[in-house]
């Protein structure tokens, strides 16, 4: 029989919503969002319409199914629409829903941030990894 799962009580140091998995916006919202497929692709709906191919070619590193799974949880959260047109091959249209919009200034927001301190923290995890790079073999 599997031991139980150990339990640590919360240390009530944050807003006690951020300790109920139910209702915590990061568990339940900025946790979806925040990785960096959806940020990359509402990025790229930001600018407008596009065509499946399209998002594939503009985010080469992704996976055709890493791009599909991402464009269903952020339809499915109402961020995007998917328009099927007909045709052969049929078209499918990717854009940003009025929810999808609202999102684009706080995430142009995350990567102005991202911009201007990634030299510094680059620099830092070179330091890092150097140094427990030493503590290691030392």
């Amino acid at each position: 029989m599997p031991k139980p799962a150990k339990t640590y009580p919360a240390p009530d140091k944050a807003p006690k919503i951020f300790y109920d998995e139910d209702i915590c916006p990061v568990r339940n919202v900025l946790g979806q969002l925040g990785r960096k497929w959806p940020s990359l692709i509402l990025c790229h709906l930001s600018f407008g319409t596009h065509r499946f191919s399209e998002l594939r070619g503009a985010i080469p590193d992704i996976s055709q199914r890493m791009l599909v799974q991402t464009l269903r949880e952020l339809e499915r959260d109402g961020l995007i629409s998917r328009e099927m047109r007909p045709g052969v091959p049929p078209r499918v249209d990717y854009a940003l829903t009025p929810l999808g919009e609202t999102y684009i200034g706080p995430l142009q927001d995350l990567l102005n941030w991202g911009a201007k301190h990634q030299d510094r923290i680059k620099v830092i995890r070179r330091a890092y990894d150097e140094e427990t790079s030493v503590k290691a073999t030392g």
